[in-house]
């Protein structure tokens, strides 16, 4: 792409009163954007009304300012560790799997392992849930994309805190050292010269380096409210299905999981436990549906993939964890079964055990430090998988 075409697209872009819809509906007119903006208002108005003509007649003040930012971004693949693209509706390499949706993006800006995505994209799997969730969530979160990418997929997420961050961790740990596969894709909703939350800048750098950011927003875009549901379309349109770790009812995975559904794609959701807000989605998801997951293999086995070893997600031992030994075992392995897998409360725990508090808290905070009880808000304990 030279800097003129580049003019073209981003004043497209940035013409006031002139969306998506209206722009694919010029596009189809006239061509590439410069042609479109060659037209008199005469041939202009047979496309759209009298006010967005006069707004295509006149340059955007920002364009100059944008024009040379992403110009130089683009630039800086010469020399930099991650490939910077930009891809256009149309062109030769833009995803065939967004043509599909009903809003496709005009603009389609790449960070990382750009030449990976392109008209013969192969689609992963869409790991997504809860910006908060439980200790467990967010190890099951990193196991199973961990355990989906060594089968073979790739992760598709959103970088938010909180699930969508474990999901791109646990692919990124499946890779062999020197590999080359495209691992993740994380979908985010600012401009690429911005990391959304700050939290992840890290994590965000070792995507550019082993996977890839997408955005189809223009460099300098902010973190705004309303982006953030509008690019879970692509999170949904990249993979071949959608799994939910963790979920309220009034989560924006759950907007992921129904434009998936929508698209004619596998939903999968895992269950939680009945006393939890965070699984109540997926707990809705599965009435509505969605299959009821408990191991990568349900995965796996609903999407045709089959692999000479599954991988395994770790399970909790039995009812108890055997290190120790004698009565301090015995107790240990105790209070574990009496735990079961709901969050408590020290005093119904104390109940449950007949252990004296200074015990009781003795060995909570022992298996707190191996792993194996979670401490909740609000005073409650939870176990949890060992990692």
């Amino acid at each position: 792409m030279d800097r003129d075409e580049l003019a073209g697209w981003l004043r497209l872009t940035l013409t006031s009163g002139v969306g998506n819809q209206t722009a694919r509906k010029l596009l189809a007119a006239f061509g590439l954007p410069e042609t479109i903006f060659k037209q008199g208002t005469a041939a202009l108005r047979q496309v759209v009304n009298e006010a967005q003509a006069a707004a295509l007649r006149v340059e955007p003040p920002e364009l100059a300012d944008l024009l040379e930012v992403t110009w130089r971004w683009l630039q800086e693949s010469a020399t930099g560790f991650a490939h910077h693209q930009i891809l256009v509706l149309g062109g030769p390499d833009y995803p065939a799997a967004l043509l599909n949706i009903e809003d496709p993006p005009l603009m389609l800006y790449l960070l990382g392992q750009s030449q990976q995505l392109g008209s013969n994209w192969r689609a992963g799997i869409a790991v997504v849930g809860s910006r908060n969730p439980t200790p467990q969530g967010a190890a099951n979160a990193r196991q199973f994309a961990k355990a989906l990418a060594q089968a073979g997929l790739t992760i598709v997420s959103g970088l938010a805190l909180g699930v969508d961050g474990g999901a791109h961790e646990g692919a990124l740990d499946s890779l062999a050292p020197n590999s080359t596969r495209l691992v993740t894709v994380a979908v985010v909703a600012t401009g690429l010269d911005r990391v959304y939350p700050k939290r992840h800048l890290e994590l965000a750098h070792r995507i550019a380096q082993n996977g890839l950011l997408l955005s189809e927003y223009p460099l300098g875009t902010p973190p705004l409210a309303a982006n953030f549901p509008k690019r879970n379309r692509l999170i949904a349109a990249l993979a071949q299905a959608t799994l939910v770790i963790e979920a309220a009812l009034k989560s924006g995975s759950l907007i992921t999981a129904r434009l998936s559904a929508e698209q004619g794609k596998d939903v999968f959701a895992i269950p939680g436990s009945i006393h939890s807000t965070q699984a109540r989605g997926c707990h809705a998801l599965i009435k509505q549906g969605a299959k009821l997951v408990e191991s990568v293999q349900d995965v796996l086995e609903e999407m045709k993939i089959t692999v000479d070893a599954p991988p395994a997600i770790e399970a909790p031992a039995g009812c108890a964890d055997d290190s120790g030994a004698g009565n301090a075992g015995e107790t240990r392995n105790k209070l574990l079964r009496k735990l079961g897998f709901d969050p408590v409360g020290l005093d119904a725990l104390q109940a449950r055990s007949g252990l004296a508090t200074a015990e009781l808290q003795s060995l909570l905070m022992t298996l707190e430090l191996d792993g194996l009880v979670a401490r909740l808000p609000g005073g409650l304990f939870q176990r949890q998988v060992k990692a």
